[in-house]
């Protein structure tokens, strides 16, 4: 017991340090720091939900339909038999963070190991330090961020004592990297480390492609058979934020075969996804050409802005996902706090590796984004 008199937690717990982003103080302001769809959601949805009753908040949240709305979305139009996906394979959490902490808590021990990439999603970390896991991130291929496709197969191989990695997390683009792996890889690598559970965290895959599902829908399709049959291993993580505008709701998907999905949902809640997620993510859902019209918008806006960055002989690098990251002239931490006292909000990569003084902007609408480059200008010259 410390002196505060509070019983210790797990020594995990005790040595570690949250994950935290500044989530305050960000209403009104142009929101181009955490990759978040910058207009807001469908009207359908903000219909949807204000057609809730009053007295349908005192009832426990029901999920039936969602699991449905998810595969239709899913899967292209005439796929027989949808593809072969069913509601067994659809995981429903909390968002796409919960996803990713009900599977270190499902799949993660002490002394095990995951391996993913370095700089990534800065949640993956602290998951796994809080069930004791080591980490082995392996840096990005320089120059340009290239994806280590070798060295993580290196890692996959049995070591001396023929333990392989429990866990293998590849953020696909990688955030904040924008680095693309062919799905074609990333369904090898499943292929090659069946003793390794393969998660695919796909957030940003509507801006770039890329995603594993659409060759395994069309596999079991044309064979009539799961989807997952030849990699059981794999788990895909998808989520409404970065596209259908309702982050702050708070509702996520993991994509996989029965069984594993079944395995990462024992470790949640019964009712950890609310009722007003639940409408919202099936309203946006049904309205699949405002999803597609607002991805349109922002690769229109990532053209414009990396046409005006190269003009300028502005230093950057974009690949995948809705963000990009570019190096100013002067200092990171002034120039991200001048941007926001110009009603500016962005990201900076401050002490990551690989992409120290950077700054990692989040992609919206054309005119979000003439709005940025007006600011940007005059703050670093």
């Amino acid at each position: 017991m410390d002196r505060s008199g509070v019983p210790p937690a797990r020594p995990e717990v005790e040595g570690l340090q949250a994950y935290s982003a500044p989530l305050e103080g960000r209403r009104g302001l142009l929101r181009l720091d955490f990759n978040e769809n910058t207009v807001g959601p469908s009207p359908k949805v903000v219909e949807a939900i204000r057609a809730i009753p009053a007295d349908h908040y005192a009832i426990y949240p029901e999920y039936d339909g969602l699991r449905e709305d998810v595969i239709a979305a899913l899967v292209p139009p005439g796929t027989p038999a949808g593809g072969g996906l069913t509601p067994s394979h659809i995981g429903v959490f909390n968002g796409v963070d919960a996803a990713i902490h009900a599977v270190f808590q499902a799949y993660g021990a002490a002394g095990d190991r995951l391996l993913t990439t370095s700089p990534t999603f800065g949640y993956y970390a602290p998951c796994a330090r809080m069930q004791g896991m080591a980490i082995e991130a392996l840096p990005h291929r320089m120059p340009g961020f290239a994806f280590p496709l070798a060295e993580i197969r290196a890692a996959l191989a049995p070591d001396a004592s023929g333990a392989v990695p429990r866990l293998l997390l590849l953020c696909n683009p990688n955030n904040p990297t924008g680095t693309r792996l062919p799905a074609a890889d990333v369904l090898a690598l499943a292929a090659t480390a069946p003793r390794t559970l393969v998660v695919v965290d796909e957030l940003y895959e509507a801006f770039t492609g890329d995603s594993v599902l659409p060759p395994l829908l069309a596999d079991a399709a044309a064979a009539g058979g799961d989807p997952f049959a030849r990699h059981p291993n794999l788990l895909v993580l998808r989520s409404l934020s970065k596209t259908a505008g309702i982050a702050g709701l708070r509702i996520g998907f993991a994509i996989g075969a029965a069984a594993l999905v079944d395995r990462v949902s024992r470790v949640t809640g019964p009712y950890d996804v609310n009722s007003f997620a639940v409408t919202a993510a099936r309203a946006a859902l049904a309205d699949q050409a405002y999803i597609d019209a607002y991805v349109a918008e922002v690769l229109r806006a990532r053209d414009w802005l990396v046409t005006r960055l190269r003009e300028a002989g502005v230093e950057h690098h974009v690949a995948g996902g809705n963000y990009l990251l570019l190096w100013p002239r002067r200092p990171v931490v002034e120039v991200e706090r001048e941007l926001r006292e110009a009603g500016i909000l962005v990201r900076s990569m401050a002490g990551k590796p690989q992409i120290d003084g950077s700054l990692r902007v989040s992609l919206g609408t054309p005119e979000q984004m003439e709005r940025f480059w007006a600011a940007y200008r005059q703050i670093d010259g």
